[in-house]
């Protein structure tokens, strides 16, 4: 064993942990996205497919050892993230993958509904999330759904961790996010400039994501270990949202400055071509500015290190996102969007490794009754999660 590698034994002994199955699911399917000309493939995403379609054909070849019946099913990709499902998938051999979604075998499409609905369990080790389309399918389905965009050989190691541990750390985040009323988030630029943003987070309720996921009708990331919540979004007649403020986000060496008011981002204060991007496509899809989530993991006290890939390394501490809300129950969802492919949930991580110039100096929960509670400080958790059991 190799710390890259998972043996058919550990597949095993990660499936029965994060799903706790019962003696009638028995059935798990494993998708994958496939490139086309809108999408070109590359190097980690083949790698992916590669490593999705050993695990299926390492289940399949021990199948009487373990007594799961595995299926590898690709489809062609959706072009972004979180963006609904094509209607089929395709039925797979392992070991004859396709290269692209125009050698998927018309003979063998599959009404994708028909595969979740007959498969009680499902991973997605994909290139593009399918995390917001499997969240909303699968209460109504119900098959459970491990979601792994991005997923590498340098995450496998992230699914050793102490589950446990991790959901009891994420459950308690969770209770105190349930009860705030609102969070207010410093962040430091370049170690001076201080920015303050709002969020408003009534008339919400948190979600624990802490790698475990033994409730049938429901979907997660794995590898995981976050709570999050969707701020509020200001539906409610005559009940506006307060989120507002200023929120700072490194792309490259630049830090845009997005200007937020009732929950979306209406302006960009910088200036340079990240900024200029940024306004542009605030402009061609508005409700990509919508503030979709306030993320807090907890990985990172357990060592892990970010690698670059978003289902990870949000993970690992403070994110916040934008675009894409109604599968967190907001209020936002493809039909906010000019079509499906400019549907968009996008996380952007606040850890030093990944924005150095942006901060977090303070994160801090205000409850009804006007208590507080410092979560974070200085870009790290201020919160004691061992006494606090």
């Amino acid at each position: 064993m190799t710390d890259h590698k998972l043996t058919s034994d550990e597949l095993v002994q990660l499936i029965n942990r994060v799903f706790e199955p019962g003696p009638d699911e028995r059935r798990l399917a494993i998708l994958v996205d496939l490139p086309d000309d809108r999408l070109p493939d590359d190097d980690d995403w083949r790698t992916r497919r590669e490593l999705a379609a050993g695990w299926a054909k390492t289940m399949q070849d021990t199948t009487n050892d373990h007594g799961f019946s595995v299926d590898l099913y690709c489809y062609r990709n959706v072009a972004t993230n979180n963006a609904d499902l094509p209607p089929t998938a395709f039925a797979t051999d392992p070991e004859n993958l396709p290269r692209s979604a125009a050698e998927l075998p018309v003979d063998r499409a599959i009404a994708f509904e028909t595969v979740l609905a007959g498969h009680p369990l499902a991973l997605a080790p994909t290139e593009l999330s399918a995390t917001a389309p499997l969240k909303i399918m699968a209460p109504r389905l119900g098959f459970r759904a491990a979601t792994m965009p991005g997923f590498s050989p340098a995450m496998i190691p992230a699914l050793r961790l102490d589950y446990g541990e991790v959901n009891r750390r994420v459950g308690w985040l969770k209770e105190r996010l349930d009860r705030a009323v609102r969070c207010d988030i410093r962040f430091q630029v370049d170690g001076s400039e201080i920015l303050e943003l709002l969020l408003d987070l009534r008339h919400r309720t948190a979600h624990a994501s802490g790698g475990l996921l033994p409730t049938p009708g429901t979907a997660g990331n794995l590898p995981s270990g976050e709570a999050y919540i969707v701020p509020y979004e200001g539906e409610l007649q005559d009940d506006p949202t307060a989120t507002a403020g200023r929120l700072p986000i490194q792309f490259g060496n630049e830090v845009v400055l997005f200007r937020i008011d009732h929950n979306r981002a209406v302006e960009i204060l910088s200036a340079g071509p990240a900024s200029d991007a940024a306004r542009a496509a605030l402009a061609a899809e508005p409700a990509s500015g919508n503030v979709a989530e306030l993320g807090l993991g907890v990985l990172s006290d357990f060592g892990v290190a970010p690698i670059g890939e978003v289902l990870l390394d949000e993970k690992l501490g403070l994110h916040i996102a934008f675009g894409r809300s109604e599968h967190f129950g907001g209020q936002v969802g493809p039909r906010q969007f000019s079509r499906p492919e400019a549907v968009v949930h996008q996380d952007h991580v606040y850890l030093r490794e990944l924005q150095p110039r942006v901060v977090p100096a303070s994160v801090t929960l205000i409850f009804e009754d006007g208590d507080r509670c410092e979560l974070m400080r200085d870009g790290r958790y201020a919160v004691d999660f061992a006494a606090n059991r």
